[in-house]
């Protein structure tokens, strides 16, 4: 196997053990308002959990192609998963996370917390995640869309799970995240705005990285 294939199994073994793992703690008592309300399906670092098993899971069948005919459409499916979503969406997880938690960990990540989910998997869930999207980077191209497809893409993919994290305060009342809370409507929707320019100049570096490493012509190819 060459590799990039066994990277590719390697990081899809890996998140599908992490998301197993996940799945085997419920049941057990959870800290208090955790997952009230859509359990862990409202937060961005489980949904891009399963993202990212997604990809590699997909890029893990997409290496046994035996020609460029029969895996056109699942590589081009592959890159647009990678460049527009797990790529983008990975890094903002990682960034976001550490940068609340430098500031103030209790308005994300409550100490009491730590006796649910071990170090290791708060490390799994927010740290990894960024060294194995560097590690795709460099073991294989990609082919990138149009900017405007692209972002427009992602575009979509923001606005939808804002509107999921809107729909689930005017439901209960409570916000997927409590800092959210301690802002105002204008505070809210700068956030969000800013949220969204951070994923977009993500994506951007991305597509950046990709050609410093591979080049342009051959991602083209």
């Amino acid at each position: 196997m060459r590799g990039a294939q066994v990277y590719h199994v390697i990081a899809f073994i890996w998140y599908a053990f992490v998301v197993k793992s996940l799945a085997d703690k419920d049941g057990e008592e959870l800290p208090a308002g955790i997952f009230v309300y859509g359990g862990p399906w409202k937060y961005l670092t489980f949904l891009n959990l399963l993202l990212q098993t997604a990809y590699f899971g997909l890029a893990a069948v997409t290496d046994l192609q035996p020609g460029k005919k029969s895996g056109y459409g699942l590589n081009k499916l592959k890159d647009l998963l990678f460049s527009v979503f797990a790529f983008p969406v990975g890094m903002f997880v990682v960034l976001l996370f550490w940068t609340l938690c430098a500031y103030n960990r209790e308005l994300v990540y409550p100490a009491t917390i730590d006796a649910f989910f071990p170090a290791w998997m708060n490390h799994a869930m927010h740290s990894l995640v960024l060294p194995i999207l560097l590690g795709e980077i460099l073991v294989q191209p990609h082919v990138y869309p149009k900017a405007k497809c692209g972002m427009a893409a992602l575009g979509v993919v923001g606005f939808s799970y804002l509107s999921w994290v809107i729909f689930i305060y005017l439901s209960v009342g409570l916000w997927v995240y409590p800092f959210l809370g301690l802002l105002s409507n204008a505070g809210l929707v700068g956030l969000f705005s800013f949220n969204m320019s951070v994923v977009t100049l993500l994506y951007l570096l991305g597509h950046r990285l990709n050609n410093c490493v591979w080049g342009k012509d051959k991602n083209k190819k």
